[in-house]
């Protein structure tokens, strides 16, 4: 699971999470910013310094915002993962049981 990005946030395009992400995994797209599913690390500092409510948990997603999950993938279809790398180097080891 991941944080995703949802409708307040559509022409606002405040940059305030982008700032405060970590990892750098949250993009500008035309009308909205969206965050990587693969990059992002939920550390949830994203969410609290956005001006709206636009941030959620992807569990907590309420009916009507599930489309932007399909957004954010058609979103980066195509843009891949330009962070990854980054990802890999922040992210603690698994541990095998």
């Amino acid at each position: 699971m991941t944080y995703l990005v949802a409708e307040p946030c559509i022409d606002i395009l405040d940059r305030s999470c982008i700032e405060e992400c970590p990892v750098d995994c949250i993009y500008e797209g035309a009308r909205m910013m969206y965050i990587h599913p693969n990059e992002c690390v939920d550390c949830g500092a994203c969410e609290p310094v956005y001006p709206v409510e636009a941030i959620y948990y992807e569990d907590d997603l309420k009916e009507h915002q599930v489309p932007f999950i399909q957004a954010a993938t058609r979103f980066f279809a195509d843009l891949g993962s330009p962070g990854e790398s980054l990802v890999q180097r922040t992210r603690k080891p698994t541990r095998s049981p």
